[in-house]
């Protein structure tokens, strides 16, 4: 397999002095392509800090987080921006959709920013994959729940990014609402062939990952695959 992303003695500290706080300790792991990773842990333990970290949201940090050829912790601002745009996607638990635009115009945003021509046939299969092709017209306010987070799944892809991030993706659904788009999320990323790293407190999407990351204090405890 092929390591896509690699983390070398990540530590992330908090404050300065006695109420400094390290939410990261000499974190080393590395993630394959096209693999499913998921990472848990109790609130607190570190495993939002470092999804941060891995898609260059926080660079004040200590280590290395290395994507291809760019460690991103020695990223300016503009370079960071730049594969931001291009090479990760993210997933939010809150949707941060723009209310004033369209389910579609949602989803092709990061590719207007990106000047990048929009292939009308990808955004149908992908919008088709998700099972929002008939909500494309609607705005926000207009949507469920687990509509919304589709839209915003979409918007995460529609750039073709080398790795998808996904921090907490369920945790503003209710149960059925958050099963389904899980499984619209997962099913669509192994068609697709992509890397995923998902932050979450559920066990069942857990179970459904080719690996599962246990931190705590900072520091990994367990990296299990699933069989």
């Amino acid at each position: 397999m092929t390591t896509i992303l690699k983390v070398e003695n990540l530590t992330k500290v908090y404050g300065q002095g006695e109420a400094s706080v390290t939410a990261l300790k000499q974190v080393n792991v590395a993630f394959e392509s096209n693999k499913i990773t998921v990472i848990v842990g109790t609130s607190g333990s570190g495993k939002s800090t470092l999804l941060n970290l891995i898609g260059g949201l926080d660079k004040n940090a200590t280590g290395s987080i290395l994507l291809g050829e760019n460690n991103l912790l020695k990223l300016g601002d503009s370079e960071l921006a730049r594969i931001r745009t291009r090479k990760i996607g993210f997933v939010f638990q809150f949707f941060k959709l723009i209310p004033e635009l369209t389910a579609k115009e949602n989803i092709i945003l990061p590719a207007m920013i990106d000047k990048r021509k929009l292939d009308d046939t990808s955004l149908s299969e992908l919008t088709d994959k998700l099972k929002i092709s008939d909500r494309l017209s609607h705005y926000p306010s207009q949507l469920s729940g687990g509509q919304q987070q589709r839209v915003a799944i979409a918007r995460a892809i529609i750039n073709e990014p080398d790795i998808l991030l996904c921090d907490e993706p369920t945790g503003n659904l209710d149960v059925a609402s958050g099963k389904e788009v899980m499984e619209l999320l997962i099913d669509s990323c192994r068609q697709m062939g992509k890397t995923v790293i998902i932050v979450t407190h559920d066990a069942n999407i857990a179970k459904k990952a080719d690996r599962i990351i246990r931190i705590e204090d900072g520091s990994i405890i367990s990296d299990t695959v699933n069989e």
